[in-house]
C-alpha cells in the first residue's frame, strides 16, 4: 500500500489531506460513504493518523464523490476516535487547497467552494489577490442551541453548569471557571481532563436529536471557555476537546458555530456582528451570524466563520508487509 497526502494547518490545527492510495468508496449519499469507510477501511484511518506516521491529535481528510448537486467536492474527517459531521478547520484548509488545485475554476476576489461534508453542504468563500489563495471563511449548516442552562453533578468538581449547541456537530459548551481553571494559570492537561469528564457524563445520561439524520446526534466533545459570551470588541478565549480526548489547537470552526448559535438565542450576538475567537495555542478565527434560519423544531443561526490555512508539507507513506507497529498505534 502507498499512500499519498499534503499536510496543510489551520490556526495550528493539522490537516493530513489524502492525494492517492485509498480504495475506491462506493456510490451513495455522505453519511453512506463514512459508514462504508468505518466500516470496512478503517485500517487506513489508523494507518494516516496514529503513530509512526500521525499522533494522538492528528486530523484526516478524505476527498470522496460529492452527491448534493452544486457540490465541487465532498469530503470525509478523520481522527483518532473515527469520522466526524463537520470539521471547520478543514473546510477553511480544502477551500485553500481546492483553489490551488484547480478543483474549481479561480475568480478574484473571491472564489466560492461548494463542500459537502456530512452534516451537509459548506459554502467556502476563499480569498484571491493577484492569483494567490489568502484567508478563507465558510457558512454553516443551520447551528442551533439544543439546551440552555443545564446541570449535572460532575464526581470530583461537583455541580456544572452547561449548555449543549449543534454546529455541525454538537459540544457541551461550559464556562472553565467552574472547575476551578484558569486560561494562561493551568495545564493543557487539566483542561483536558475535566473537558473529558463533562463529555463522558453527558454522553450517557445527556439524549441528543437532530432532525435531519440520527447519525448527527452524537456528543463530539467539550468546549470549555472563559466565561465571556456577551458580545464585546475583546477576544474569546476557548479550547475544545473532542473525539477521545483530542485536543484542537484551533478555536474550532464547528466549535465556533455552536457558540454563535448559543450565544444568539441567548441575546448576547446580534445579526452581522463579528466577535473573535482565540484557541489554546493563540490562534483566532471570526465568527459571526450571517442569517438567522429553522432547522426542525429549532430556531436557528447560520454562521460565518474564518481563517488562515498553510502548507506543511507532502509526503508518500507505506507500510511494510511484516510491520505490525506501521499499521497504526497510539501513546499518550
Amino acid at each position: 500500500m502507498t499512500l499519498t497526502v499534503v499536510d496543510m494547518h489551520t490556526g495550528g490545527e493539522p490537516l493530513r489531506i489524502v492525494t492517492g492510495g485509498y480504495p475506491d468508496i462506493p456510490r451513495g449519499t455522505i453519511l453512506e460513504k463514512r459508514a462504508y469507510v468505518r466500516d470496512h477501511l478503517d485500517r487506513i484511518r489508523k494507518i494516516l493518523i496514529f503513530e509512526p506516521r500521525g499522533h494522538y491529535d492528528m486530523y484526516g481528510a478524505l476527498l470522496v464523490e460529492p452527491d448534493l448537486p452544486g457540490a465541487d467536492l465532498a469530503v470525509l474527517f478523520m481522527h483518532n476516535e473515527g469520522y466526524s459531521t463537520m470539521c471547520g478547520h478543514a473546510i477553511i484548509a480544502l477551500g485553500r487547497y481546492a483553489v490551488d488545485e484547480g478543483l474549481v475554476a479561480k475568480q478574484e476576489p473571491v472564489t466560492t467552494v461548494k463542500i459537502e461534508a456530512p452534516c451537509g453542504l459548506i459554502v467556502a468563500s476563499v480569498e484571491i489577490k493577484d492569483g494567490k489563495a489568502g484567508a478563507v471563511s465558510f457558512e454553516s449548516v443551520p447551528a442551533f442551541l439544543f439546551a440552555h442552562g443545564q446541570t449535572v453533578d460532575l464526581p470530583g468538581f461537583g455541580p456544572i453548569g452547561f449548555d449543549v449547541a449543534y454546529g455541525g456537530a454538537f459540544y457541551a459548551l461550559a464556562d472553565c471557571h467552574q472547575f476551578g481553571l484558569e486560561f494562561g494559570r493551568d495545564r493543557v492537561r487539566d483542561f483536558v481532563d475535566a473537558a473529558t469528564a463533562l463529555t463522558e457524563k453527558l454522553k450517557a445520561e445527556f439524549p441528543l436529536s437532530h432532525p435531519d439524520h440520527s447519525e448527527l446526534a452524537f456528543l463530539y466533545g467539550t468546549i470549555l471557555t472563559d466565561g465571556r459570551d456577551a458580545f464585546s470588541d475583546e477576544p474569546t478565549k476557548n479550547i475544545c476537546v473532542f473525539a477521545e480526548a483530542e485536543v484542537d489547537r484551533s478555536p474550532t470552526g464547528s466549535g465556533v458555530t455552536a457558540r454563535l448559535a448559543a450565544m444568539h438565542a441567548k441575546g448576547e450576538i446580534g445579526i452581522g456582528q463579528t466577535r473573535t475567537f482565540e484557541s489554546i495555542a493563540g490562534s483566532r478565527f471570526s465568527g459571526a451570524v450571517a442569517r438567522t434560519t429553522r432547522t426542525g423544531p429549532h430556531d436557528a443561526i447560520t454562521a460565518r466563520v474564518g481563517g488562515r490555512a498553510y502548507y506543511s508539507g507532502r509526503a508518500e507513506f507505506i507500510v511494510e508487509a511484516d510491520d505490525e507497529l506501521g499499521r497504526g498505534f497510539l501513546l499518550r
